[in-house]
């Protein structure tokens, strides 16, 4: 009976629509969470393959919060620095890179713990288990992060060379998040 209910639970899942602010699967994570999804076992419930952000300096989320943002390497450092100028505005602003992250329901505490193990195994080091209620919800996290202050009130706080060391930075530490996904993928097989 449980493990119909799991079953049941996961095609409701798997059948919405995307809410992503995106409302697209990242490529480099897609294979990840087919092979997850094609497990009786699991399901996922959201993932994001890394991204680069410039966003609204504010704890609170809002409307119109990220001003800019990138599941992709930034190759133009030029048209990056123009799109900076381009969105300023007279909000602070801050870059921010976000590293791999997966959200996966698990049937049961055995197989969250497989998958965990594995995950571990591959370098996703920020997981564990987040939610034990209705279902077990384990989230693996790469550790690969960059925040700081980009402007304050319009002002810009950095200049075009520090801008392409962060960008060169980022770049590196998104092919990092999507080894790691390709090494949980391939430990799936």
């Amino acid at each position: 009976m449980e493990r119909d209910i799991f079953l049941q639970r996961k095609k409701e899942v798997l059948s919405k629509i995307d809410k992503s602010n995106k409302k697209d699967w990242d490529k480099p994570i897609l294979n990840l969470c087919n092979k997850i999804n094609s497990n009786n076992n699991y399901y996922t419930t959201s993932s994001c393959s890394g991204r680069i952000l410039i966003m609204v300096d504010q704890e609170k989320k809002a409307p119109e919060l990220f001003r800019f943002a990138s599941h992709d390497l930034i190759e133009n450092i030029g048209g990056f620095i123009r799109v900076i100028e381009h969105i300023k505005g007279k909000d602070s602003l801050k870059f921010k890179l976000e590293p791999c992250i997966l959200h996966v329901a698990c049937k049961n505490l055995i197989s969250a713990r497989e998958l965990y193990d594995l995950a571990q195994k591959t370098g996703w080091k920020r997981s564990g288990l987040i939610s034990f209620d209705k279902r077990f919800i384990l989230e693996l996290s790469g550790t690969d992060k960059l925040e700081f202050p980009l402007t304050n009130r319009g002002k810009t706080l950095v200049d075009g060379s520090f801008l392409k060391f962060i960008v060169d930075k980022s770049n590196n530490k998104l092919k990092k998040s999507w080894e790691k996904i390709k090494k949980l993928e391939n430990c799936l097989e």
